[in-house]
């Protein structure tokens, strides 16, 4: 008996990338919004948006959208051609949400990275990137969303590429040779 094609299923997770990019666009943005809203009016010369934490939040769902839409792209591929439209949805999601735990904890490391950076040399950070405070508590925060966003962008790279390859091999060990 040929197996059930779950073409159906490849969508479905694919409509749950986009929307977990945008849940983690929101989301994260909510936070650094929070933590530095200077950094928002500088990068995105928002100096006369009202509410830049709100319009933050809509920044963050907005873009991560867009990058949940273009890994989605590459994350379904990769299932549907790897399982030959095969893969159960309740494992395909598994591996989605694997893939968003790996990109939140580049989020995290990549504003930690940042934050020890302008604390090991401030006057390099400050020459380094464009508009940052002077006081010490306020240039760590804007190195904490710079740091925070750059991780999040090349850790949805990284964790695409090898929630896709471990996939790969978890698939190929499960079929019989």
């Amino acid at each position: 008996m040929e197996p059930k094609s779950r073409l159906l299923s490849l969508v479905a997770v694919a409509a749950m990338a986009i929307l977990a990019g945008g849940v983690f666009g929101g989301a994260t943005n909510a936070f650094n919004g929070a933590v530095s809203p200077q950094y928002f009016r500088t990068i995105l010369h928002w100096h006369h948006v009202e509410d830049v934490y709100r319009a933050s939040i809509a920044q963050g769902v907005f873009e991560g959208l867009l990058n949940g839409a273009a890994f989605a792209i590459v994350f379904t591929l990769v299932f549907g051609i790897v399982s030959r439209c095969l893969c159960p949805f309740a494992l395909a999601l598994r591996f989605l949400m694997g893939i968003v735990g790996g990109v939140f904890v580049c989020w995290m490391l990549g504003g930690l990275i940042a934050m020890g950076l302008a604390s090991l040399s401030p006057e390099f950070y400050r020459q380094a990137f464009i508009g940052i405070p002077q006081e010490t508590g306020p240039m760590l925060g804007y190195a904490w969303v710079g740091g925070s966003i750059w991780g999040a962008m090349f850790g949805s790279v990284f964790a695409t590429i090898a929630g896709s390859i471990l996939f790969a091999i978890r698939w190929r060990k499960s079929q019989p040779s």
